[in-house]
Parts: C-alpha cells; sequence; structure tokens
C-alpha cells in the first residue's frame, strides 16, 4: 500500500471517527495503516446511504455496486483508498463474502429503516459489524483466528449497537431510521411517533435500558476473545472497547434521555479513559478484569433487573 493511500484513509478516520482513530493510534504500525485504509473502505461506502441527500435509491444502489466491483479488485478503483483496500484484502486473504456481507448491509439501508425484531438487527448487523470485525481479526493476524473470530464478531456487533442507542436522534431526524426494535418498542409500550417527536416518555427510557444490557452482553462476549488477539493489540482493542462503552455511562447519567440530546464523549472524558485503562493494564494484563474495573458496563449479576442496582446502573 502506498503511504498516499493510507494517509487517505487515516484521514477519513481522524475526521469522521475520532473514538476509534484514538484507540488506533496505539496499535503497532503494522495493524495500524491497514486499520485505517479499512475504516475508510467502510466510510466511503457508509456515506453513500447516510449522506445521500436527495440522491435518488437506485443511483445510491448502483454506488455502492461500483464499490463492491473496486473493492474485489473487477474494476479499477476510482480513490486511493479503494485502491489500497484491494491491495490490503489481497494481501491478508479477506474473504470476498465479507465484503460482499458488507455492502449488501450498506444497501439495505437504502431501503429499509425499521426493524421488527432484534433478530432482523441481527441480521443486518452481520454486514454492518460482524464483517467488521472478520475483517479487523484478519489484519491482526492471531495464531488461533477460529478462536478468536466469534468474540470479534461480538464486538463489532457491541460496538454498531452502541451506536445505534447513541445516535436514536440523529438517525430519526436525519435519516427517518428507528434501529430500536418494534418488538422491543412494543413491550414497553412506546409508538414510533413518540420517537419520531423526540418525547423521550417513560416508555422509551425501559426500552433503552433494554436495548442497553441487551448490548453489554455483547460487550462481555466480545472482551472475552481479547485475550486470543497478538499481545501488541490487545491494549488498543481494550481501550477501543472501554471508549465505546462509555457512551452508556452517559445514556444511564440522562436518565436515558438520548432524544433530547446526543451523548458525546468530552475529550476529557476520552483521556479519563484512556489513563485508567493503561493504568490498570500496566498491573493487570488481562482484559476481562481490566475492562470490568474500568468501564461503564456493569457485570453480569448487577446488569439483570431486581439486582439491587436499578437498570445496570454502574456504581462506581
Amino acid at each position: 500500500m502506498q503511504q498516499e493511500h493510507i494517509a487517505a484513509g487515516k484521514e477519513i478516520q481522524k475526521r469522521t471517527g475520532k473514538t476509534f482513530y484514538l484507540a488506533t493510534r496505539f496499535l503497532p504500525e503494522r495493524v495500524r495503516n491497514p486499520t485505517h485504509v479499512l475504516y475508510g473502505f467502510f466510510r466511503i461506502a457508509d456515506e453513500v446511504v447516510d449522506d445521500a441527500g436527495d440522491t435518488p435509491p437506485a443511483e445510491q444502489a448502483a454506488r455502492l455496486e461500483e464499490l463492491r466491483a473496486q473493492a474485489a479488485g473487477r474494476s479499477e478503483p476510482g480513490d486511493p483508498v479503494l485502491a489500497a483496500f484491494n491491495e490490503l484484502r489481497a494481501e491478508y486473504g479477506i474473504p470476498e463474502a465479507e465484503v460482499d456481507s458488507f455492502i449488501d448491509a450498506m444497501k439495505t439501508d437504502i431501503h429499509t429503516a425499521r426493524y421488527e425484531s432484534y433478530d432482523e438487527l441481527a441480521a443486518y448487523m452481520r454486514g454492518s459489524a460482524a464483517a467488521v470485525g472478520v475483517m479487523m481479526t484478519a489484519i491482526m493476524e492471531p495464531d488461533d483466528p477460529d478462536t478468536a473470530l466469534p468474540h470479534a464478531v461480538a464486538l463489532g456487533e457491541a460496538f454498531q449497537l452502541t451506536n445505534f442507542l447513541r445516535d436514536v436522534r440523529e438517525d430519526v431526524v436525519d435519516r427517518d431510521r428507528i434501529y430500536l426494535p418494534r418488538e422491543t418498542l412494543a413491550a414497553h409500550g412506546v409508538s414510533e411517533e413518540t420517537i419520531e417527536r423526540l418525547e423521550p416518555s417513560e416508555g422509551f427510557r425501559g426500552a433503552m435500558a433494554e436495548e442497553l444490557r441487551r448490548a453489554e452482553e455483547r460487550y462481555r462476549e466480545g472482551v472475552a476473545g481479547i485475550r486470543y488477539l497478538p499481545e501488541d493489540c490487545q491494549l488498543p482493542v481494550l481501550l477501543a472497547a472501554v471508549l465505546y462503552a462509555e457512551h452508556h455511562r452517559l445514556i444511564r447519567n440522562r436518565e436515558y434521555d438520548v432524544l433530547s440530546d446526543p451523548p458525546e464523549l468530552s475529550t476529557t472524558r476520552k483521556l479519563g479513559c484512556l489513563l485508567r485503562t493503561r493504568w490498570h493494564w500496566h498491573w493487570n494484563r488481562d482484559p476481562e478484569a481490566v475492562f470490568r474495573r474500568v468501564s461503564a458496563v456493569p457485570t453480569a449479576d448487577r446488569s439483570r433487573p431486581g439486582s439491587g442496582h436499578g437498570e445496570g446502573l454502574p456504581t462506581r
């Protein structure tokens, strides 16, 4: 990969993914540069549908098909990031099926704005999140990828679920999308119109609490597999998990109201997460133990309703 191609992906990540970019900076160079390229590719495809504006659906779909062909090497890349991704895919043996899965998920966003059940949402995340975890694992090259992969998939889904919960307001206002499953909303007596009106009702708070717990189950499963990654990748991945999960602390602190104002991590809070994680990592190289100590995710017993700590509210 040429340095200018890597720089193009890095610039996209630095501009659009500040939280993940901070964690990426701690990866070894052999993984950091490919990560910039992967992230750049993901964002280029994602922006086709997220920043579509008045672009007709057929044109969005056609653009994604162009990106699919360029990423798979079937046509000449029209962007330096796509050129670098093409080389990266071949070098690390990233299956074309994973690229297809990701592009298919992006195409889903063109015509799907609601999800009936979590199973439907999970099927979408197989492309939008799990495929990302598979590709990231490929460039890290763990000794036992078959053992590491299920955990990487879980962590990718955890990050995606956090994004959905953090961005409820942005998604419905800017894109008319709601990623909270309808079955969860119905169970708490929440109508889609309530969300569209940006009304943080008690039912909405309950639905958010339920989906927050679901995401945290994926964090626990994902973090449990960090030990299977190369040693020089473990702290950066753990830091990414701590940073993403920190949004849950903000969401709980505002009593699950993400409709009035989106929860955003301040630079001070990010640096605090970084310092706490590195400090505990210095003394204990067990990813699960450090995550339990410093993250906003409560232990499994405290996350259950009725456990004595409310809706999974951290006590520390």
